[in-house]
Order: C-alpha cells, then structure tokens, then sequence
C-alpha cells in the first residue's frame, strides 16, 4: 500500500470554494430563465382563473325580462 498525505483543513476548504463557486455560477446563469418562467405562469394561471370565473358568472346570471305595460 502507498502512504497517502494527510488531508488538511485547507484543502478541504480550498475543494469546498471551488465546488461553491461552480454552483454559484450556475444558479446565476439559470435565475433569468427561472423568472420568466415564473412569471409566465403566473399571468397564465391569471388568466385562466378570470375566464374560468366569467364562464361561471355567465352560466349562474339570471336573465331578467323587462316589459312595459
């Protein structure tokens, strides 16, 4: 068996920022693309609620007749 170096808080650390610094650059490049996407769905759950909404107001709204004697 070969002798291994003993690992240090320094390297740890120095792995540790550098795994960090990948993944930070990552959800950086991806944030713009996630609010888009958050926000297109919520317009789009916007609007279906409001014609979802007007659907059933249309199909409970009594028709009142008004006649003039």
């Amino acid at each position: 068996m070969a002798a291994t170096a003993r690992i240090t808080r320094d390297d740890l650390e120095g792995k540790l920022r550098e795994i960090s610094g990948d993944l930070e650059d990552t959800v950086e490049s991806a944030k713009p693309k996630l609010l888009t996407g958050a926000a297109t769905g919520v317009l789009v759950i916007g609007v279906l609620a409001y014609l979802l909404g007007r659907r059933r107001g249309r199909k409970r709204a009594a028709v009142v007749e008004i006649r003039r004697i």
